[in-house]
Parts: C-alpha cells; sequence; structure tokens
C-alpha cells in the first residue's frame, strides 16, 4: 500500500507496524485512511486520493496539431474494467468534478477510478493500472491526481505517488495528502523531508486520525535517522491513553511500544503491546504475539 505506507508506516516491518506510514496495518493512508483524501480511487468516492503528465495538447500550448512528420505517442494499453463496475459507485463529489470532460471521456474515466477504488485492497497493481488509465485522460484534475497518487501509494510505487499527490495539492491546495506524502519521502529513503512535512502548520488542524497518522510516520523517520528518544517524545504527545477504541489509537499504541523495545525498554514495551491488544478487537497489529514473545524471553 508493495508495503503500502500504510503498510510502511510507523514502526517495524511487522503486522501492525508497516515502516513508513501509519502503524497497524493501514496505509499512511490511515494517513492514508488518516484522512488523507480518497477521492478517485479509494474508498471514498469508490475512490482514494491521486497523478500524471499533463496532455499534449497543454505541452504545446493547448494546441492539438501536428505535424506530418511529428510522432503519434501510442496510447497505453488500458486495462480491462471488471465486470459490474459501472462508474456510479463514485461519491456524487467525485463524479461531479468530471462533469467539465465530455460526456464519454467523463464516463470512461469515473469507470476506471471507480475499478482503481474496488480493487486498491486486494490488487493494488491494477487499481494503478486503472488510475493511470484516468489520469492519462483527465490528469488536469485533482481529483483523478489524487487517485492516482494514493492507487501508487497502495502499489509501492513511491516516487509516483510523490509526484501524483503534489500536483493534487498544487491543483486544490489540499493538505489532507500529506502524512502519505510523508510516509512516500520515509519509504524513499528521506526522512528528514518526511519531518519536514509532519512539522507543517496544517498537521494541527488534522483530525485525531490523520495527525495520529502523521505522528505515527515522523516517529518512524526519527527512527530512521537514530533519533530514537525524538521518536519516543511525538508518540508520548499523541493521546495514547485515549479511551477510544479506534484503529488509529490501536496503531498508535503499537507504534509505542515497538519503540519502546527498539529503545531497550521491554518492561514498558510489553505494557504497551499489552495495552494495545486490549482494544486490538480487529486484530489489526500483531500485538499478542510480540506481548508473548517478549514474556518468554524474560
Amino acid at each position: 500500500m508493495a508495503e503500502r505506507s500504510g503498510d510502511r508506516r510507523g514502526s517495524g516491518d511487522r503486522k501492525g507496524a508497516p515502516r513508513a506510514g501509519g502503524a497497524s496495518g493501514g496505509r499512511a493512508g490511515g494517513a492514508g485512511r488518516a484522512g488523507a483524501g480518497r477521492s478517485g480511487a479509494g474508498r471514498s468516492g469508490a475512490g482514494r486520493p491521486s497523478g500524471g503528465s499533463r496532455p499534449d495538447s497543454a505541452r504545446r500550448g493547448g494546441s492539438d496539431r501536428r505535424t506530418d512528420t511529428e510522432p503519434r505517442t501510442p496510447r497505453r494499453q488500458d486495462p480491462e474494467i471488471p465486470e459490474g463496475v459501472t462508474g456510479k459507485e463514485l461519491s456524487r463529489d467525485v463524479y461531479s468534478q468530471l462533469r467539465g470532460l465530455p460526456e464519454r471521456v467523463a464516463a470512461t474515466v469515473a469507470r476506471h477510478l471507480a475499478a482503481a477504488g474496488a480493487l486498491i485492497d486486494s490488487d493494488p497493481e491494477a487499481a494503478y493500472q486503472h488510475a493511470l488509465s484516468a489520469r492519462s485522460r483527465a490528469g488536469r484534475l485533482a481529483v483523478v491526481r489524487e487517485a492516482a497518487g494514493e492507487a501508487a501509494y497502495a502499489a509501492g510505487h513511491y516516487a509516483e505517488a510523490l509526484a501524483d499527490l503534489r500536483a493534487a495539492k498544487r491543483m486544490n491546495g489540499a493538505t489532507a495528502y500529506l502524512p502519505i506524502m510523508a510516509d512516500c519521502h520515509r519509504a524513499l529513503g528521506q526522512p528528514q523531508q518526511a519531518v519536514k512535512l509532519a512539522q507543517s502548520p496544517s498537521v494541527a488542524n488534522f483530525r485525531p486520525e490523520a495527525k495520529a497518522e502523521m505522528t505515527i510516520v515522523e516517529a518512524g523517520a526519527r527512527r530512521d535517522l537514530g533519533q530514537l528518544d525524538a521518536a519516543l517524545r511525538v508518540l508520548e504527545q499523541a493521546p495514547l491513553n485515549s479511551k477510544s477504541r479506534e484503529p488509529w489509537v490501536v496503531r498508535l499504541r503499537y507504534a509505542y511500544a515497538d519503540t519502546l523495545l527498539e529503545a531497550g525498554r521491554e518492561t514498558d514495551a510489553l505494557e504497551w503491546f499489552h495495552r494495545t491488544f486490549a482494544i486490538d478487537g480487529d486484530e489489526l497489529t500483531d500485538a499478542a504475539q510480540r506481548a508473548e514473545e517478549l514474556e518468554k524471553r524474560r
């Protein structure tokens, strides 16, 4: 999400703590899921958020004329749209953003976005191919770039995801993509850039789940930099003691336990693996197994 920024998230490479993005089984889409917008190819609107190059006409200043000797760029081979996918699966908001396209183009883009949303968890690479087909037709729409970005992220194409989400952010000014973008930087071996995005002023206004995902990404980036004490401080400023059993609380606790363990604080880590397991009714993480392993070593 490929490790999916969610699946790369916050702490380790174990279940529930993917390294770059969230911690515990979702994408930084926790970031992904944490509010990073799913507009195009993800669940919200039958889609997640999204990228691509501008059409030739845009690069040539709006002209579609060619000379006889100008080579034509062959259209990429579109993946087959799954049976039953009509495009009507998209949210009303997403679909409304396609209205400026010619009717037939809008219908095709909608079907590819809906297909990407349907496949993004089960077959992220196929979802990405559908998002690319949508992008090849409507790359100037933020919702399409967002969809391509999140699908690329899910499939583990982190450089492409970062490029597409940057494009979407330039188009619509949205900051919801920041956790995924930070996670992509971490996946690309750029932890300093991940930390820089995590410290963006807009993060203070994020919803709790999105803020948690960014916290997990920042803590993971600090760990990449060898800054274990800083990683622990970042996590300790988060609502680890929240009474909520929401997935973002589970992921926060797991990331904290895993970081404590890396810091050599086994007793504290054991406590927090138990506290994670206590609220992890959906078994998003392997906290119970981690606790058992630690108990056997004592």
